[in-house]
């Protein structure tokens, strides 16, 4: 399942398409501003990545700054600020809400390691649900609109893409 998000490195922005690897493998495929792009990227430790692109090896660095990320690779450093269109969390959409009953389904098959609210709990858009880990990456599912927490995928909880973690109405 591709997911897209809008890059914006050092001030420059791209639209990015990411299908992410199955089953651990390294073999990553993108598309950037409409051009397919392949790369062979590994975790070497915590924020520290082997990447092959285009027959280069890379070691990147990357540390969470206050507004994105840090990225250094080759003695060179840029600034990337990520927005997943899915999330209203960056202030683009900023007074924008989704109306009618939610389902917000799992993007990736991964599994549920906090759970932020309970069933029947009033939340705001915005607000943090739960936490999904997939492929060794945490992620914040947010509620799209203010409303009640109808359903909720419980802690511990496996789960497929597709299959449904909350229901907001």
């Amino acid at each position: 399942m591709a997911m897209k998000y809008e890059i914006v490195i050092d001030g420059a922005r791209r639209s990015v398409e990411f299908t992410p690897p199955m089953d651990g493998a390294s073999r990553v495929t993108f598309t950037v501003d409409g051009r397919p792009v392949e790369a062979d990227a590994v975790r070497i430790s915590r924020g520290v990545y082997s990447i092959l692109l285009g027959g280069r090896s890379l070691e990147v660095i990357a540390e969470e700054a206050s507004d994105g990320l840090l990225l250094r690779a080759n003695g060179r450093e840029c600034h990337v600020e990520i927005f997943d269109p899915r999330s209203w969390r960056r202030g683009g959409g900023a007074g924008i809400e989704l109306e009618g009953r939610q389902q917000l389904v799992a993007p990736m098959p991964g599994k549920v390691v906090r759970v932020l609210v309970a069933a029947g709990q009033q939340v705001s858009a915005g607000q943090g649900l739960l936490v999904i880990e997939a492929m060794k990456m945490q992620n914040e599912v947010r509620s799209p609109k203010s409303g009640t927490v109808e359903r909720l995928a419980r802690e511990g909880q496996t789960v497929n893409a597709g299959e449904i973690l909350a229901i907001v109405n």
